[in-house]
């Protein structure tokens, strides 16, 4: 641990090297196949991600990307990390999501894509977390209330 510090002529000679490394350091993680593994979420959708090396080919759930998400806005979303990267066309991502509606779901194959590229390029957080891909979406569908239509919603008033 560092030195404790209790002026402020202490702290022009404290040593810059202390405090440096402290800084956590990431590494890779790869598994036995030379893959890298991160779980994605998104609502109730939870997406698991294997990336490895290869001509840039996307299949969720056994299927192409774009047979799996047919809207446009969703295949961007997905697409998203491996862009703001610079990494198109040179890795491979296997996905298999369930749970939740189809934009739940592409958000959370984008927040495991996010993941799994920080573990095999370490060096690619700066970048994916000032775009917000690391950042997990906490946001849920509010539960329903008694005496309530739907979460907030009341029922409709009549005078008489």
């Amino acid at each position: 641990m560092a030195e404790t510090i209790n002026s402020l002529e202490d702290l022009g000679t404290a040593s810059v090297a202390a405090v440096v490394n402290d800084a956590p350091v990431h590494e890779q993680k790869l598994d036995a196949q030379g893959r890298a593994y991160a779980t994605g979420k998104r609502k109730n959708a939870i997406a698991r991600v294997w990336i490895k090396p290869g001509a840039g080919k996307i299949t969720v759930n056994g299927k192409e990307f774009n047979a799996f998400f047919a809207r446009p806005v969703l295949q961007m979303v997905l697409q998203q990390p491996i862009v703001a990267a610079a990494r198109v066309d040179q890795y491979d991502v296997i996905a298999t999501v369930s749970g939740g509606g189809l934009s739940g779901q592409a958000g959370a194959v984008r927040h495991g894509i996010s993941k799994a590229l920080t573990y095999f390029e370490p060096e690619l957080r700066g970048v994916l977390k000032a775009g917000g891909f690391l950042t997990r979406d906490s946001r849920v569908v509010e539960r329903k209330k008694y005496g309530k239509a739907k979460a907030r919603r009341s029922f409709q008033f009549s005078k008489r």
